[in-house]
This record gives structure tokens, C-alpha cells and sequence, in this order.
């Protein structure tokens, strides 16, 4: 894999914020003419830097305005047990992220919800997969934090 420079980043920077920006306007924002401003995109395409192109959306209109984190132990970690797992909970629009994790659980689920009692269907859902051994939710409060990658200089912190 080639070193980001300068210019990489910008297109990154761009792309993340506006992933439909046209090319002309995309070279003209980082100060290279469009030849080499696509050839770079490509590049980052082909590369894996650049994975694809998608559009933010929101959540709550779609899936509830609750967002709960939902930590699930498995019986075992045998291949088999995690893989059903993860099929049968890919399945539920309801979880928009999910995650296998090391320490007390295996894996961490992300969910919108519409309210408690749709919380409770996605709970029961939960309890019929098979291998499941404890669910624990937490529910979020409020959202501080929510972005796309930043491949920009860091200015300061830990």
C-alpha cells in the first residue's frame, strides 16, 4: 500500500463528507486539474482505501428514535455458533451495527427502536437464536459523537 500524501487526503476528506461531489468539482476543491484527480480516486479504489459509496440515512425516521447497545454471550464460540449468530441477526433491519468483541460478551449489538414494546420484539427475536446465553442492553442517552473517518492532521490530544 502507497503512502497517503497531501493531496489523498483531501480527496478522502471530500468524498467523506460529500460522497457525490462531481469530479470537476472534487479537483477544483484539492487544486489538481480532473485528470489527475480521478486517477487518484481510482487509485484509492482500487487500493481498498476507498470501499464504496453510501448514503447517510437517517435512522430514526426509518427504525425508531431509540438507540440501544446490546451485549450478547454466546453458550460457546465454536465457528458454527458464531456464524449462525451473526446470519440470523444480519437479518434484522433493526441492528444498523454489530460488532464481535473480546471481554464479557461476544459480541455488541447497535439497534433502533420505536419504542419499548418494539424493543421487546427485537429482545424476543434475540432469545430465540440459538447459542444465546445473556442479552444485556444499555439504552443511549444521547449521541455526542457521530462522524466518518477523518484522515485530516491531527491537532492536538492523547
Amino acid at each position: 500500500m502507497r503512502e497517503l500524501d497531501s493531496f489523498d487526503r483531501k480527496i478522502l476528506a471530500i468524498l467523506g463528507e460529500d460522497g457525490r461531489i462531481s469530479w470537476r468539482d472534487l479537483a477544483a476543491k484539492i487544486g489538481l486539474s480532473f485528470s489527475p484527480t480521478l486517477r487518484r480516486v481510482r487509485q484509492l479504489e482500487e487500493s481498498g482505501t476507498i470501499q464504496g459509496y453510501t448514503a447517510v440515512l437517517d435512522e430514526s425516521r426509518l427504525l425508531g428514535t431509540i438507540g440501544v447497545f446490546i451485549s450478547v454471550t454466546l453458550e460457546r464460540q465454536t465457528k458454527d455458533v458464531l456464524i449462525a449468530f451473526e446470519e440470523r441477526v444480519s437479518s434484522v433491519p433493526e441492528v444498523v451495527g454489530g460488532y464481535q468483541t473480546s471481554g464479557s460478551s461476544d459480541y455488541l449489538l447497535h439497534a433502533m427502536v420505536r419504542d419499548l414494546p418494539h424493543y421487546q420484539e427485537l429482545l424476543d427475536f434475540l432469545t430465540t437464536v440459538p447459542g444465546v446465553a445473556r442479552i444485556q442492553s444499555n439504552f443511549a442517552i444521547k449521541t455526542f459523537i457521530r462522524r466518518s473517518v477523518s484522515v485530516g492532521e491531527r491537532q492536538s490530544g492523547p
